[in-house]
């Protein structure tokens, strides 16, 4: 590209010739005069400002068009939007489901707060679900457009900017700035932020890899995510009579699905297991003695994930264990009430076609939706009205803390407790070493006996 530093500006004339107003913005590069036209006055003159920020800036002007370098960038790179979806097709085979669905997520809030004001713009519910439902996907995954659907994906197209207008720090605060409230405006969780600035600035730094970006503009922004202790709410965790109380409480929700669920929801307290993880246990991932402890290793896991996100097409992918490397396992010794609640399990209930001990009546794996039903249920049967309405045991997922918490409060050793949990030790300790409800009074009388005596 022949470039030129000698730049010359004239001010801005009135273009008389033609039947509408227009103004005609003229300027020297290396001894060739140009000129571009514009509508209005305004317009003209912030062109012009452009040109001239770029001349103190010291940029080079090209001789063929007359534009800085900066300019001749801008108007050759790609949008944010082509840049947003050859980001998703180069990261989709590498990622699980959940990892996409958030991907997909995030830089749909991200493309959204990329927008020129252009006129004729649609329902932003209508944009995001074209971003999310059609443009963000591989092709064999998208969803066909209807009619206004299709208009608003040509707008989309039109009102992208360009990629290297992130350049600027202050378009990638902007775009930070958006990501940071909910849809409803409201501030989004800290943990919810700094999800979406991580994929945000993996993004960036996609960019700078293809060249696309000089640096990650993000790295000039002074604003740093908020830090996430991720420790459990005390107030969630049941003490072991409460637990089992839960457990009774769930056979006694509806037919089937409340029965065949309770042992689902047993192996997350006694065995501490995720909710993905009791969902791919098999009856041969069992060793289940007629007395004293049996064990369980576990080896795969059925997250749930809609169904454009999935390889497999369904809800529930068959994946590996969360965190470990790919067809790791682990074991998870488990005490004879597990043993015989799991034995007495497949006796009524038996297994799925593939193994799976739990199962809905056709097979399929449960959803999330509705094992949350029989959850909400049982609370009402096994608590107070105080404790409904509190957050003690309000998700099944709070049966896993209610196990962790326990074993790491009878003595357990960190290091044990982090192989049964599938963590890492310094994970554990700052996650999960909270006392199970009920501690806290025992340990009330220790201090008033030593005061005391």
């Amino acid at each position: 590209m022949n470039t030129s530093y000698d730049v010359k500006f004239w001010d801005i004339r009135r273009n008389k010739s033609s039947k509408t107003a227009s103004y005609e913005v003229r300027w020297k590069v290396g001894g060739r005069e140009k000129s571009k036209t514009l509508r209005t006055k305004a317009l003209a003159e912030n062109f012009l400002s452009d040109l001239r920020q770029a001349a103190r800036r010291g940029e080079a002007f090209e001789l063929e068009s007359g534009l800085p370098e900066s300019m001749v960038k801008a108007k050759a790179a790609r949008t944010w939007l082509e840049f947003a979806q050859a980001y998703v097709l180069a990261k989709w085979p590498h990622s699980a489901a959940k990892s996409r669905e958030g991907m997909t997520d995030t830089m749909t809030g991200v493309t959204l707060a990329l927008l020129r004001d252009r006129p004729g713009q649609p329902d932003l519910a209508i944009l995001r679900a074209v971003l999310r439902r059609h443009v963000l996907l591989p092709d064999g995954r998208r969803g066909s457009l209807e009619p206004g659907q299709a208009a608003a994906l040509r707008w989309l197209k039109a009102a992208s900017v360009s990629v290297v207008e992130l350049e600027d720090a202050k378009t990638a605060r902007a775009t930070l700035e958006a990501l940071s409230v909910t849809l409803d405006g409201k501030r989004a969780a800290d943990s919810t932020f700094r999800r979406k600035r991580a994929v945000f600035h993996h993004a960036l730094e996609y960019a700078v890899e293809l060249g696309d970006l000089s640096a990650n503009p993000l790295d000039r922004v002074n604003w740093k995510p908020a830090k996430i202790s991720g420790e459990v709410d005390r107030r969630v965790v049941v003490n072991p009579a409460q637990a089992r109380e839960l457990l009774v409480a769930a056979t006694y929700v509806g037919r089937s699905r409340g029965p065949m669920l309770a042992g689902m929801f047993a192996c997350m307290y006694f065995a501490g297991l995720r909710p993905a993880e009791a969902a791919g246990l098999r009856e041969k991932d069992c060793r289940l003695p007629a007395t004293g402890w049996g064990l369980l290793t576990l080896e795969q896991t059925r997250p749930e994930s809609p169904r454009r996100f999935t390889d497999s097409g369904t809800t529930h992918d068959v994946r590996g264990l969360k965190q470990r490397r790919r067809k790791a396992i682990r074991d998870v010794p488990i005490p004879p009430e597990l043993v015989e609640i799991l034995r007495e399990h497949i006796e009524r209930h038996g297994n799925a076609a593939d193994g799976r001990l739990f199962r809905t009546l056709t097979g399929n794996v449960f959803a999330g939706t509705a094992y949350g039903k029989v959850w909400k249920e049982a609370r009402t049967y096994a608590l107070t009205p105080d404790q409904v309405a509190s957050p003690l045991a309000g998700r099944p997922y709070d049966l896993r803390h209610a196990a962790v918490s326990l074993w790491l409060n009878v003595g357990v050793p960190a290091p044990d407790v982090a192989e049964r949990a599938g963590h890492s030790v310094d994970v554990l300790l700052r996650v999960y070493a909270k006392c199970i409800d009920g501690q806290r009074e025992i340990a009330n009388q220790r201090i008033a006996g030593a005061l005391t005596a």
